[in-house]
Parts: C-alpha cells; structure tokens; sequence
C-alpha cells in the first residue's frame, strides 16, 4: 500500500504543481510551461488515467486523506496529505472534492490524424469561457460525436475547470487543435467533411431539417457574438435551432452555448443505436479515444 506523505508548510517545492488553482493567468502559464494539467475528484482522476495519462503526484486535505489510499495504489504516483488550511493557502480554494491530481500532458495529434477515423464532428471557434468548452466535450461525449476540433484561440480542454465541467469528458473524446484560424476551415473541407454553421438566424435551415451528408463538422462560435463572419461565409449551409415564437417574442433569440450544443449534437449524430461513431462501433477503438471507465459512468 501506498504510503502517504505529509506536509505542513504551502512553500514545500513538492507542492509547487498545485499553486494559485484560482490564479488563470500564472495556471495557463504554470501549466504550459511545465507540461501539466489539475484533475480534481476521485472519478475524474479515475477516467484520467484509465485515458492514460501518467499521474505526477496526488493531493489532499487531511479531511480527505481516506480518498487516495485507493487512488495512490492505482496511480502510483507520490500522494500528499497537508492541513485544511494549508491545502486552502497553497490552492487558494477551499478544496472540498477530496483530492487533486497533477497530470503529464499529452502532445496533442495533429488535426488530419483526428479526423481520419472522424464521421461527425464539431469545430469551437474562439470559446473562451473554460466551463463552456468543458460542457460542451461532455456533450460531445454522450452524443457520440467523434472529435472536437478547437481554433488556435480557443479555451484549453485541459484547464482544471474545462475538465471539472467534463466529468472527465475530455479524455475521452479525441480533439486537435488548429494551427490556422484562417485557413483552418480548407483541411476539413479536404477530408471530406460538410461545413454546417450553427447560428442564431431564424432563417438558416433548421439543424432537423438539414441533410447530414457522409462526414459532417458543426461549427459553433464564441460566446455572445457566435461564429466570425469569415467562417460564417465559409460554411456550406448556416443551421439554427428553431426558437418557440413566445421567446422570440420575448426577446429570447438564442440558447447558451452548451444547451445549443447539446441539442446540435444530437441532430448530429442521429439515431445512435445505429452509428458508426468510433465511441460505439469500431472494435479497434483504444483507450486513446474512449476511457471504458468513462463510458460505464457518462
């Protein structure tokens, strides 16, 4: 069994992957720098290594200490326990989800890799909003979607709240991510797949009207003002979701981002008792794309 270490002061070097969680700028510097990302809670840390990715140390409060004496085991990483109020100094949160992990980061495959295996999947432009990216992956997860490609400026799926958000949807569904917001639209048009833009505008198609097509990407857009024009342009067809009159009435014109998603994907995919998407069907799918962790608890 796993022994634990403790520690009694928030300066220990030890402890310095775990500094500022609540501090965005230094973390997206921190982790970047240092190649890591924050899990936080038992089944996310679970799904996270079932995806393969190798654990370099674990965390908790005293308070929590009973959750990583199974977690230390499996993980085989080193697993701190420090005071309530140390871990609160050192995080600069209350942690209350019992115990953290620091992770190695994965290179990420380049865009035409993801898409080769890809039948359906969805583009994020410039999401900026941790959360929102999160909820959408976790989306994205249980509609059977087959990859998420992000813009170069997109928010990072691996940032602590994006993979909270997830419950781990992030390690499960394959992603890339741009080199070239101009001219990033052109290399999924080259494989193959139709550009379907997801926009507020009553008068595009609506999304259960539209006809999918062999490979199909949905572009979703920023937060408040939605796709750029650029690639409103590029699209093959602009897609909404049709709102109840009342709401347009109202003044109710669009759904967040997530809960448009949510219902996009599921036109998306169709009928997912008879997909061909690599979560459900292909038997050579590996741990890499889908955690069988995570599908028994989505």
């Amino acid at each position: 069994m796993q022994r634990f270490i403790f520690v009694d002061d928030a300066g220990d070097p030890r402890l310095a992957d775990y500094a500022g969680l609540t501090d965005v700028e230094l973390r997206k510097s921190l982790e970047a720098g240092h190649g890591l990302f924050m899990a936080e809670g038992e089944k996310v840390i679970r799904r996270a290594v079932a995806a393969g990715y190798a654990v370099r140390s674990l965390l908790a409060s005293e308070r929590k200490a009973a959750v990583l004496a199974s977690l230390a085991d499996v993980c085989g990483a080193p697993a701190y326990v420090v005071p309530d109020e140390v871990a609160e100094r050192l995080t600069g949160y209350h942690v209350h989800r019992g115990a953290l992990a620091a992770m190695d980061r994965r290179p990420l495959p380049p865009v035409p890799e993801v898409l080769d295996r890809a039948r359906n999947v969805v583009i994020l432009e410039d999401i900026v909003d941790h959360g929102n990216v999160g909820g959408i992956f976790r989306c994205a997860a249980a509609l059977g979607v087959d990859a998420v490609i992000l813009s170069p400026r997109c928010a990072d799926p691996l940032y602590r709240r994006a993979v909270k958000v997830s419950m781990g949807a992030v390690f499960a569904v394959p992603y890339a991510r741009m080199a070239d917001w101009y001219g990033g639209l052109a290399e999924l048009r080259a494989a193959g797949f139709r550009l379907l833009a997801l926009t507020p505008d009553q008068s595009a198609t609506a999304i259960d009207k539209v006809a999918m097509g062999e490979r199909v990407a949905l572009m979703l857009g920023t937060e408040g003002d939605g796709l750029s024009s650029r690639w409103l342009q590029e699209a093959d067809e602009p897609v909404c979701i049709p709102m109840h009159p009342a709401a347009m009435a109202a003044g109710v014109d669009s759904l967040n981002v997530v809960a448009a998603a949510a219902i996009a994907c599921h036109s998306l995919t169709g009928d997912l008792s008879g997909s061909s998407s690599i979560f459900t069907s292909n038997p050579s799918a590996t741990g890499k794309y889908r955690s069988p962790l995570f599908a028994r608890n989505l």
